[in-house]
């Protein structure tokens, strides 16, 4: 199951979060939410896994992801059949 280190925005249609939450969904990926506090200098679990204190934070198996573009090309290329095989 993934792990998304999101906002505290209380809907999905307001913040770069809230599209990666949306985009989850569509693409049936289970996935936990963890809200993490409105100040960046409290998001230490946040600076731990990737180094910087912005969200939205993937974590999907080994690979931790941040900045929602990012994110949206990755669950994209989850979800592209690989065309060598058949």
């Amino acid at each position: 199951m993934a792990i998304l280190y999101r906002c505290r925005t209380p809907t999905n249609w307001l913040c770069p979060c809230g599209r990666v939450a949306r985009k989850l969904r569509s693409a049936d990926i289970d996935f936990a939410e963890v809200r993490v506090p409105m100040r960046k200098r409290d998001r230490d679990e946040v600076a731990e896994l990737s180094d910087q204190r912005w969200v939205p934070v993937l974590v999907h198996g080994d690979d931790v992801i941040h900045d929602s573009h990012r994110i949206v090309e990755f669950v994209d290329h989850l979800h592209t059949p690989d065309p060598k095989v058949s």
